[in-house]
């Protein structure tokens, strides 16, 4: 009876589990997610069970999606977003998709949950771009689009384009991406960047314009530089008000008319459309 009674005391006296995170319950867990980055939120899905139910819940996503995120689904897509979880919803958001032919492609950026968007050269109005005296089309792996146009030589300059979509609200950047120079892979299978044909551009500035809704306009002015590197030109910024429910309009350009003079050696990636968070990484002055 003595050994009973000691094992009753012994087993009274032990210590009751350490709380751990999994008896955290899941709507407290999926609280705490909202206030994480997504890249965070998928890194401890593997934690415990709690984290990978919390994780699918609808309003941790829906914090992480843009208010119009239906209307960009229905844009995308053709779909309603009914019967899709918000998890889903920001996943197939977050790939790349394309439209118009394939000459415009859109994502959701991880980082700001905003939409970032790029227009591929074949989708701008480029004079005399028809014209294979002084316009050309290169395959490469160095565009998202595999392919740019190239430049030989030219009086007029002159590229247009324009885009109609429904950008979540927010300010954003428009950037020209270009290069000086012809790139290839020499026998080693090494970059190499032909820059012989590259003229004209040290003589005059190139003009950049940028139009968007509500009268929105900026202007600026680069000399073309840093051959055989790809350069994203800075051509303005633009905001979409937190009432604008519909699709933003805008119009760009870029240009170099002076006809005193010809240029040439230029290859035309795309135009990108970003947060403004974004123009830190450039870094590419442009005169107003």
């Amino acid at each position: 009876m003595g050994a009973i009674f000691s094992y009753v005391s012994f087993a009274s006296s032990a210590a009751p589990p350490a709380p751990g995170l999994g008896g955290l319950p899941e709507s407290c867990v999926a609280l705490v997610l909202t206030h994480l980055e997504p890249k965070d939120i998928c890194r401890l899905m593997g934690l415990n069970r709690a984290f990978r139910d919390a994780s699918f819940a609808d309003f941790v996503w829906e914090s992480k999606l843009p208010p119009n995120y239906r209307v960009l689904f229905r844009q995308l897509f053709d779909l309603s977003t009914d019967g899709f979880g918000k998890r889903e919803v920001y996943r197939r958001l977050c790939a790349t998709s394309s439209f118009d032919g394939g000459t415009k492609r859109v994502w959701l950026d991880k980082e700001t949950s905003r939409i970032c968007l790029q227009v591929s050269a074949k989708g701008l109005a480029i004079t005399g771009g028809d014209d294979r005296r002084y316009w050309n089309r290169i395959p490469t792996v160095e565009s998202r689009f595999r392919s740019v146009v190239y430049l030989q030589q030219t009086w007029w300059f002159e590229v247009e384009g324009e885009v109609n979509f429904p950008f979540p609200p927010g300010r954003y950047s428009v950037f020209f991406r270009l290069q000086l120079g012809q790139a290839s892979k020499n026998w080693l299978g090494r970059r190499v960047c032909n820059i012989d044909h590259v003229h004209g551009w040290d003589i005059k500035p190139v003009q950049f314009q940028l139009w968007a809704s509500e009268g929105q306009h900026s202007a600026t002015q680069c000399f073309l530089e840093s051959p055989g590197k790809w350069v994203s030109y800075h051509v303005g910024d633009f905001t979409v008000g937190s009432g604008d429910s519909g699709a933003t309009k805008i119009r760009l350009s870029m240009m170099q008319i002076d006809c005193t003079h010809t240029k040439g050696g230029l290859c035309l990636d795309s135009v990108l459309i970003c947060p403004c968070e974004y123009k830190e990484r450039f870094n590419r002055p442009c005169t107003p």
